[in-house]
């Protein structure tokens, strides 16, 4: 297995800051901003982004954790009991511009699980979507609004981001079988 870095720590922190300031100047500030990071990768990266935001905003915008398993369209190939963690989404979400925070978007069936879990909790103004990693080969029509890094990869490839909140490391890694 071949094995290459695509994203070091300072490389992270970089295309965070420059997705932060994108968010803000798109909506205009972070007052009516609410933001939701997809389990598990998007957890922590939607922590640094609100904290991100409190530094340079001096805005404590309400974030949020969504497990969208239930919600997979295939799900019931990948067991036939889904473990499904706890899904919590700052209330309300009526009116509010909702960014939904994913580490990898690779086909756009986790954004559109994502999409379908949080219309079932309310109706926000806009939602928009943030991505560390897009990797391109999209099935559904769904693009980020808010990248950190772009690059194509072919099927046989896999993104894997190490965050130090679960991995003790800052890392993007494209692996690929030799």
């Amino acid at each position: 297995m071949t094995r290459k870095i695509i994203m070091d720590s300072d490389e992270i922190k970089r295309a965070l800051n420059r997705m932060t300031f994108e968010m803000i100047e798109q909506n205009k500030g972070g007052a009516d901003i609410v933001i939701v990071g997809i389990r598990t990768g998007g957890a922590p990266l939607s922590q640094r982004i609100k904290d991100r935001i409190k530094v340079i905003e001096g805005v404590d915008v309400p974030i949020g954790v969504l497990d969208i398993n239930l919600y997979r369209d295939d799900w019931s190939k990948l067991s036939s009991n889904p473990i499904v963690k706890k899904t919590s989404v700052p209330q309300p979400i009526n009116d509010k511009t909702l960014i939904l925070v994913d580490d990898v978007i690779y086909t756009g069936r986790t954004t559109r699980a994502a999409l379908e879990a949080i219309m079932d909790m309310g109706r926000p103004r806009k939602i928009q979507l943030a991505a560390l990693v897009d990797r391109g080969r999209r099935e559904l029509p769904i693009q980020p609004d808010f990248t950190g890094v772009c690059f194509a990869t072919s099927s046989d490839e896999r993104v894997n981001v190490f965050l130090e909140e679960i991995d003790g490391k800052d890392e993007v890694v494209l692996e690929k079988n030799s």
